[in-house]
């Protein structure tokens, strides 16, 4: 009986630690962020370090056919027509992998970017190998970038804002007042928001 109760727990343990829910790995705030060379939608590389006058990045994980996605775009191209010339321009990187969601190939990002006359580069994550270095987990996934002293520091993680569907239902928008504190030299009040979203489409784990 003592090891039928013993077989029982252990199982029990089993089946609930694999429904446990793992901290994201990745970027935390205050990290340092490594660069990354990525093809644009114009078909050259793109890298952080192409952007020598840069004070540091809007980096939004995004894709084609998530409806959060789509449902952000107005706002991802308003956030770099407002802070690019500041020097926080926005670097939008689509992590999905194509055969999982057809709609998110590089052609489709193309016809996309063109369509909506997007204002910034637009990267296509083909190797998958970026968003988890960042521990990006959904689309629309945002993280603002600092430079000090020649290095890129995380500042800010998680969403555009307080409504991810809605613009008109906007009362806090996270990644401007995080932009804002850092042009004045402050840290974010927030550093950290939940991204809701899509979940980043992949036929690997990690």
């Amino acid at each position: 009986m003592k090891l039928l109760k013993t077989v029982f727990l252990l199982t029990l343990v089993t089946i609930l630690s694999s429904f446990t829910t793992q901290p994201p790995k990745g970027y935390k705030v205050g990290d340092i962020a490594a660069d990354f060379s990525l093809k644009n939608v114009d078909g050259k590389k793109v890298s952080l370090a192409d952007y020598k006058e840069a004070r540091g990045f809007i980096v939004i994980f995004t894709c084609n056919m998530c409806p959060y996605s789509v449902a952000n775009e107005d706002r991802i191209i308003e956030l770099d027509k407002k802070f690019k010339n500041k020097g926080y321009p926005v670097i939008a990187i689509n992590p999905n992998d194509p055969a999982v969601t057809p709609g998110d190939s590089f052609e489709g990002m193309q016809k996309r970017a063109k369509e909506k006359g997007f204002t910034f580069p637009y990267l296509f994550d083909e190797k998958q190998e970026v968003y988890p270095q960042y521990g990006a987990t959904k689309t629309p996934h945002v993280y603002i970038l600092n430079k000090r002293n020649d290095k890129l520091i995380v500042e800010y993680i998680g969403a555009i804002d307080d409504s991810s569907l809605n613009e008109k239902n906007v009362k806090v928008p996270f990644v401007e007042n995080a932009i804002s504190s850092i042009m004045k030299g402050e840290k974010p009040s927030q550093t950290y928001t939940r991204a809701i979203g899509c979940s980043i489409k992949t036929k690997r784990k990690y």
